[in-house]
C-alpha cells in the first residue's frame, strides 16, 4: 500500500495544466506562448533568484513568494516570446501604429517590452486557463508575477514576460494564509 500516492502525479498534472495554457485562444491564431516545468534543482534555483531579486528591487513580498514556491510540489512557468504584433494598429500598446511599437528599442528589466497588447492578453488568457484547469484538477495554485519576473530577469526561461503558477496537493492550501508584506 502506498501512502499519499497523490503526490506522485504532480508532474503529470502540471503537463495537463500546461495543455490548457497551450490550447487557450490566441489573438489572430498566432501562438507565442512558451511553457516550462522546472525540475527540483531548477525550482530551487528559481527560489534563490526570487530572493536575490527581492534584494535588488527592495520588494519583500518576493521572499514570501519564494517560500511558497519552495513549499509547492511543483511550479509551471507560462511566458510570452513575442514574434511581432497583431497588425491592428489599435494603439493599446501606447503607440500610434504596430510598426512604431516594433521599431522602438526594447527595455529589459524583469520583463522585456513593449509588446503588442494582444500578445499580453494572450498570455493572460493562457495563465487564466492554466489556473482554471489546476482548480478543475483540485490542485491548489496561485498566479505569481514574482516567479515569472525572477525567471525572466535572470534568464532562467527564454521568454519576454512570464508568470509562475506554483502547484500544491497538500491537505491545506499553502497559498491561502499568506502574510501581507510590502
Amino acid at each position: 500500500m502506498k501512502m499519499n500516492p497523490e503526490t506522485e502525479i504532480i508532474e503529470s498534472l502540471a503537463k495537463i495544466i500546461l495543455v490548457a495554457a497551450r490550447t487557450a485562444p490566441k489573438g489572430k491564431g498566432i501562438d507565442d506562448i512558451v511553457t516550462f516545468i522546472p525540475d527540483d534543482s531548477e525550482k530551487a534555483e528559481l527560489t534563490n533568484k526570487m530572493e536575490e531579486l527581492s534584494e535588488i528591487k527592495g520588494l519583500k513580498f518576493l521572499i514570501r513568494d519564494a517560500k511558497n514556491v519552495r513549499d509547492a510540489d511543483a511550479i509551471v512557468l507560462i511566458g510570452l516570446k513575442s514574434s511581432g504584433a497583431s497588425g491592428l494598429d489599435c494603439g493599446a500598446c501606447g503607440f500610434g501604429t504596430c510598426k512604431e511599437m516594433l521599431e522602438t528599442r526594447k527595455v529589459k528589466k524583469e520583463f522585456t517590452g513593449p509588446h503588442c497588447m494582444i500578445k499580453y492578453m494572450d498570455l493572460g488568457i493562457a495563465v487564466g486557463c492554466a489556473a482554471a484547469k489546476a482548480k478543475d484538477l483540485c490542485v491548489d495554485n496561485r498566479v505569481l508575477y514574482t516567479a515569472g519576473a525572477a525567471a525572466c530577469y535572470f534568464d532562467i526561461v527564454d521568454a519576454d514576460v512570464a508568470m509562475g503558477l506554483p502547484l500544491s496537493v497538500k491537505g491545506k492550501n499553502i497559498f491561502f494564509d499568506r502574510p501581507s508584506v510590502k
